[in-house]
């Protein structure tokens, strides 16, 4: 929740400061699975090459929406929510057609962000 105490200047900042911190660990992590992928494919099974290669195009699709974000500066609350709700919605799209392929840590995290996601599409409606 926001600080009401907090000028607009300086909770921009802040969020933008945690965007960029955000934006530097997916780039970390696409790194290093991308390295994973090149040095390993030969071993894996083709399951796990196409679970690497989803997961590497959603981190990929969630790093330009954080230099956009970035960019972009404040949005509107409308514009949020519908941002929140098609990621939502896709992302219930993709458990129903992988759910049998994606891994219990995984699945654990995806169900978080997803319950993450509601609370803010309800505390902007």
């Amino acid at each position: 929740m926001k600080d009401p105490k907090k000028n607009t200047t300086e909770r921009e900042y802040e969020e933008n400061a945690r965007r960029l911190e955000q934006l530097d660990n997916l780039i970390q992590k696409h790194t290093r699975t991308e390295r994973h992928l090149e040095q390993h494919s030969d071993i894996a099974s083709p399951e796990k090459l196409d679970q690497a290669e989803e997961l590497q195009q959603v981190r990929e699709e969630q790093m330009e929406q954080l230099k956009s974000k970035i960019l972009a500066g404040p949005v509107s609350s409308n514009e949020e929510y519908n941002n929140l709700k098609r990621n939502f919605e896709q992302t219930e799209g993709y458990l129903e057609n992988n759910k049998d392929h994606i891994d219990d840590f995984t699945m654990q995290k995806i169900k978080e962000k997803q319950e993450h996601r509601n609370e803010q599409m309800d505390f902007l409606t």
